[in-house]
C-alpha cells in the first residue's frame, strides 16, 4: 500500500466532514480534495454514485457511504478503537452514530435550507466552494441555481411548512440534552471518540456554521460547539467511561432516540415496504408527516441486524429502560 486515501468532500458535507474527522483520529495518511469541476474526471473514475464522500483507496479502489468506509478503515486501522470494549456501549455507540447520520441530518438539513436567510448564506457558501475563482456575477448565478434545486429537496428528510416548528422543537430539546451530557467529559463515551461521536457531531458541526441554527447552538449549548470544534481535530485523551458514570446524562439521551428517531425509523421502513407515498407517525403526541426514506431502511436493517448479535443482557435493560428495545427488534 503506497500514497494516501484520497477524500473527495465539501466543506458542507456533514458526512465527508465525519470521514475527514475519522481519518485525522487514526493518523491515516489522507489528502483532502474540495470536490470540483478541476478534478471531476478523477473523482468520477471512483464514484459509482454523484456523492461525497467518495475516498480512493492507495489501491486504486473506490469507497463511498460515510458508515461503510469508516468500518472498513477501522478494520485496517484498529488503534485507538472507535469501539468501547463493553458490547453493550459499542452498541449504544453505533446507534448513536446512526441517529446522528439519519435524525441528526434532518436536524441540519431542515435549518439549512428553510429560512431565506440560511438558504441565501448556504447557497452563496456552496457556489464558493465549487466557483472559488469565480466572479460576483458567476457566484450568484451558481447560488441561484444551487438555491432552486436545494429548497426543493426539503421532503427527503420531512421538512415542511407543517413539520418546522416540531424540527426546531427536536434540535432544542437534544441540545439540551448533550449540553448538560458534554459539560464535564470531552466525548460521548468519555475521553475519545466513539463511533457515534463522529456520526452526530459531524451533522451538529454543520449546523453550526449556518446562521440560525448557529446561533442557537451559540446561544444554547457552548459545550456542544465545543464538542464539535473538538470533534473536527479528535484524539485520543483518555478510556471510555463504564456505563455506570455515563447512564445520568447519557440514559437521557437514549431515551429521546427511543422517543423520537426510533419509531420514525419503523414507520419510515414499513411505509416504504408498503409501497406509501408518505407516512405519518406520533412523536411525543405530535404527529409528523414525510415522505418514507429508501436508504435509511437498510441501514435500519443493518443496526436491527447488530443488536441481535448482541446477547448482553445488560443492553436489553439499557434499551428497554430507554424506550428503545422494541423498536429494535427484527420485524
Amino acid at each position: 500500500m503506497t500514497g494516501p486515501y484520497r477524500i473527495f468532500g465539501s466543506q458542507m458535507s456533514p458526512y465527508s466532514v465525519k470521514v475527514r474527522s475519522y481519518c485525522r483520529y487514526k493518523a491515516i495518511p489522507h489528502q483532502w480534495i474540495a470536490r470540483g469541476p478541476e478534478n471531476e474526471d478523477e473523482y468520477r473514475r471512483f464514484a459509482k454514485l454523484p456523492i461525497v464522500p467518495t475516498v480512493a483507496t492507495p489501491e486504486g479502489e473506490g469507497l463511498q457511504d460515510s458508515t461503510p468506509i469508516i468500518e472498513r478503515l477501522e478494520a485496517q486501522f484498529p488503534e485507538p478503537s472507535i469501539h468501547p470494549a463493553d458490547p453493550a456501549l459499542a452498541f449504544l455507540s453505533a446507534l448513536i452514530e446512526e441517529f446522528g447520520d439519519e435524525w441528526g441530518n434532518k436536524l441540519m438539513f431542515h435549518h439549512r435550507w428553510y429560512a431565506p436567510v440560511d438558504v441565501d448564506a448556504s447557497a452563496q457558501t456552496l457556489a464558493r466552494l465549487s466557483l472559488p475563482k469565480g466572479d460576483d456575477e458567476q457566484v450568484a448565478e451558481r447560488a441561484e441555481m444551487i438555491r432552486a434545486r436545494m429548497t426543493g429537496r426539503g421532503h427527503f428528510v420531512g421538512s415542511s411548512e407543517a413539520t418546522a416548528p416540531l424540527i426546531r422543537a427536536y434540535l432544542l430539546e437534544l441540545l439540551d440534552l448533550l449540553e448538560v451530557h458534554l459539560a464535564d467529559r470531552k466525548y460521548l463515551f468519555g475521553g475519545r471518540p466513539a463511533f457515534g461521536d463522529f456520526g452526530l457531531a459531524a451533522q451538529l458541526y454543520e449546523a453550526s456554521i449556518d446562521p440560525t441554527a448557529g446561533g442557537i447552538i451559540r446561544g444554547r449549548a457552548p459545550n456542544v460547539l465545543d464538542w464539535c470544534h473538538r470533534m473536527i481535530e479528535p484524539r485520543d485523551d483518555g478510556p471510555f467511561e463504564s456505563w455506570e458514570a455515563l447512564e445520568p446524562t447519557l440514559a437521557p439521551i437514549l431515551a429521546y432516540v427511543g422517543r423520537y428517531f426510533l419509531p420514525w425509523s419503523d414507520a419510515s421502513a414499513r411505509a416504504l415496504a408498503e409501497g406509501a407515498a408518505e407516512f405519518s407517525v406520533e412523536l411525543a403526541g405530535e404527529a409528523y408527516v414525510q415522505p418514507p426514506q429508501k436508504y435509511h431502511a437498510k441501514s435500519l436493517a443493518a443496526l436491527r441486524a447488530r443488536r441481535a448479535a448482541v446477547s448482553d443482557p445488560r443492553l436489553a435493560a439499557i434499551l428497554e429502560g430507554a424506550g428503545c428495545g422494541s423498536w429494535l427488534e427484527n420485524a
